[in-house]
């Protein structure tokens, strides 16, 4: 499971490093003040510990003006709901329930009928299945261009913003790693909910002695191990 966490962070941060790589400006001044800012955010988003609050500042602010303020504050806007959607993620498959879900502490704190776990199984499989679908979204050339649609720029600053930026994205969008990563844990949790129905069906037939699952009979064992061999190890 904290392997998938890392997957998926790491492809999230180096697709957030690729935009920000290829939002290259030709004039001089504004111009250059906005790939400072954006070298900036880069080299936050590089670091080996990330400043999350750090980034979010950069990425409320508006260093330029004029109709490059305008590209500056839609590009960043994008930015920072698509960060957003991918912290979204990362809280989830972080959240210590997550990883606890098969434990003798969860078995003996919410068992025998699990309805916390249960409802906590399918809230988290709904939420990814809500932050997958966004962060696809995110990589379609319509997502990207309504953030600066209706702003009344010239040709020359969409065209600028749509060739600098969606150019790169959308081959990014045949990566699926990480829509893999998540259909990944969405199975697993499926697994999960199997072993929980299971416990919670058989309720009368199990008990925790020493931190172990003990069952009552052979066959029950048996099924309950079927069950666990179906996780990645």
């Amino acid at each position: 499971m904290k392997k998938k966490i890392l997957i998926i962070l790491l492809i999230v941060i180096v697709i957030l490093i690729g935009v920000i790589g290829y939002f290259v400006f030709s004039d001089l001044g504004q111009e250059k003040k906005l790939n400072e800012e954006l070298t900036e955010i880069s080299d936050l988003t590089n670091a080996e510990n990330i400043n999350i609050d750090e980034i979010n500042n950069r990425l409320n602010n508006i260093v330029t003006n004029g109709d490059y303020a305008i590209v500056e504050k839609a590009f960043k806007s994008y930015l920072k709901d698509n960060f957003d959607n991918s912290i979204e993620i990362a809280n989830i498959l972080n959240d210590e329930k997550l990883l606890n879900i098969l434990t003798p502490e969860n078995y003996k704190k919410d068992g025998k009928d699990f309805k916390e776990t249960k409802e906590y199984i399918n809230t988290t499989k709904e939420e990814l299945e809500k932050c997958k679908e966004n962060y696809k979204e995110f990589l379609t050339e319509d997502k990207m261009m309504s953030y600066i649609e209706d702003k009344g720029l010239d040709s020359y600053y969409i065209d600028l913003y749509k060739n600098d930026i969606i150019g790169d994205i959308e081959e990014q969008s045949n990566d699926k790693t990480v829509e893999n990563s998540i259909d990944e844990v969405i199975e697993i949790l499926n697994v999960y909910e199997e072993v929980i129905n299971f416990l919670s069906k058989n309720s009368n037939s199990w008990e925790i002695q020493d931190d172990n699952i003990v069952f009552d009979s052979e066959s029950l064992s048996n099924k309950y191990d079927e069950l666990i061999s179906k996780l990645p190890q």
